[in-house]
């Protein structure tokens, strides 16, 4: 099964990078959706099927906190899975985002197994 996804960063470089190495893990993706902060992230996720989000916390406009508060809020999108990919790695950051409704967070760098490994839990797919 192909799954839809989405990238969360405001930063295009990162999220070309999460692209590829979504591509290299080898995940069946049937799209892939960019928005550069959470504002524009709600907007497609209202109007587009995703299945996985991949945000970031540092963003302008809206922050990876006040997304994920918004996505808690909303009937329809909370139950997306969402993975924090951040490079903060601190752990009252994870457990602040865990708190938020993140269901994984996934600290910067990571290899394609381990996001594969991570997307996989989430999505609730079988590795075999």
């Amino acid at each position: 099964m192909a799954f839809h996804l989405m990238i969360v960063d405001d930063s295009p470089a990162m999220r070309a990078f999460i692209v590829r190495v979504i591509g290299l893990s080898g995940l069946d993706v049937a799209a892939c959706m960019e928005a550069s902060n959470g504002q524009e992230a709600l907007d497609l996720l209202r109007a587009n099927w995703i299945d996985i989000v991949l945000t970031d916390v540092n963003m302008p406009v809206m922050n990876g906190e006040q997304f994920l508060r918004c996505m808690e809020e909303d009937q329809m999108l909370r139950t997306i899975p969402v993975l924090v990919v951040s490079t903060d790695a601190s752990k009252h950051r994870i457990d602040r985002m865990m708190s938020l409704g993140a269901k994984g967070y996934l600290t910067k760098p990571f290899s394609p197994e381990l996001l594969r490994e991570s997307m996989e839990q989430l999505l609730g797919v079988s590795n075999d």
